[in-house]
C-alpha cells in the first residue's frame, strides 16, 4: 500500500486524549471486529503493529446503514470517522453529502471491497481523506488513520495511479500555461501553500486571525482561476509547482468582505 502525502497537520491525541471514532459499516461482523481493534491498548498497537496511534481511540458511535450513520456522525461530531462504501437505505457517498459542511469538522476514511474510478473522484470530493480496501492487512488500516489523522491523503497504490490518470489533464494543461505565481496573488500563494499542507479553513483562519469566510473566499477565486474543482487538486498542483511548503503567517489575510460566489454542488470551497 502506499499513501498520497499532502501536509502532516495532525489531529491526533489532542492533549493526550483518545482520537473519537464513529463506525459504520453494514455487516455486523466487521463493524464488531473494527470495535475490537479501536480497544486494543495503543501500546499494545505499537509493540504488534509496530504503529504509534497516540493515545489510542474511543468508539463513540456505531451505525448499520447510511443513514444511520450520518445522524449520528452529526450528533457527537467525531474526529474520525471509519465509513462503508455500500451501505443500505444511503450509500457511504450519499451519507457524506447528507452530512453537509458537518464532514469539514471530521477526518473520514472510506472502507470498500473495491471502488470505480468515478466513486473515488466523488469520495475526494466529498472530503474522504482515506481509502483502505477491507482485505487490508490490521498494520495497513492503522498506518492509514495515523496518516489521515495527521492531515494527509491516505489510498492504495492502484487508486493513487488512478486519481492520478484523473487529475493528470489538469495538471498538464496547468503546466503549458502561466505559472501560478503569475496567475494567483501573493495571498491566494498562501492559501495554497497550507492547503497543500492539509490545513482545513478553519485552522488556517485561525493560525492568521482571519474569518473562515475570508479564506473561502480565496479558495473560491482559486478554484476559479486554476480550473480545479476540489481540494486535492489544488494540492497536487501546488506540489507539481513546487508550492507545497507552508508559509509564515502573514501580518493579514483580510479583504474588503466579498460577495461570495456560491461553492460548487460538492462543496468545493470546504
Amino acid at each position: 500500500m502506499s499513501s498520497i502525502a499532502l501536509g502532516c497537520n495532525s489531529l491526533a491525541a489532542d492533549g493526550g486524549r483518545p482520537v473519537r471514532v464513529v463506525i459504520a459499516d453494514d455487516e455486523a461482523l466487521f463493524r464488531a471486529s473494527l470495535r475490537q481493534l479501536m480497544a486494543v491498548p495503543a501500546g499494545v498497537i505499537k509493540d504488534v503493529y509496530g504503529v504509534d496511534v497516540g493515545a489510542g481511540f474511543d468508539v463513540v458511535g456505531e451505525a448499520g446503514t447510511g443513514e444511520d450513520a450520518a445522524r449520528i456522525a452529526r450528533a457527537v461530531e467525531p474526529d474520525l470517522m471509519l465509513l462503508d462504501l455500500c451501505m443500505p437505505r444511503l450509500s457511504g457517498l450519499d451519507a457524506l453529502r447528507e452530512l453537509g459542511s458537518c464532514r469539514d469538522r471530521m477526518r473520514i476514511m472510506l472502507l470498500a471491497g473495491s471502488i470505480d474510478r468515478t466513486q473515488l473522484m466523488s469520495a475526494v470530493r466529498l472530503g474522504v481523506r482515506g481509502l483502505v480496501l477491507k482485505d487490508a492487512p490490521t498494520e495497513v488500516l492503522f498506518e492509514a488513520i495515523t496518516c489521515v489523522l495527521a492531515g494527509r491523503y491516505w489510498m492504495g497504490q492502484t487508486l493513487v495511479s488512478d486519481l492520478v490518470d484523473m487529475v493528470r489533464p489538469l495538471i498538464q494543461s496547468s503546466a503549458s500555461a502561466s505559472s501560478l505565481e503569475a496567475r494567483l496573488t501573493p495571498r491566494e500563494q498562501q492559501v495554497l501553500k497550507m492547503v497543500a499542507a492539509g490545513r482545513t479553513n478553519k485552522e488556517i483562519a485561525g493560525e492568521w486571525a482571519v474569518s473562515e469566510e475570508t479564506i473561502k473566499h480565496h479558495l473560491t477565486r482559486m478554484f476559479d482561476k486554476l480550473g480545479a474543482t476540489n481540494r486535492v487538486e489544488l494540492a497536487m498542483l501546488a506540489t507539481q509547482h513546487g508550492l507545497d511548503e507552508a508559509p509564515e503567517a502573514p501580518r493579514s489575510l483580510a479583504v474588503p468582505p466579498p460577495a461570495l460566489v456560491a461553492s460548487h454542488a460538492m462543496g468545493k470551497a470546504h
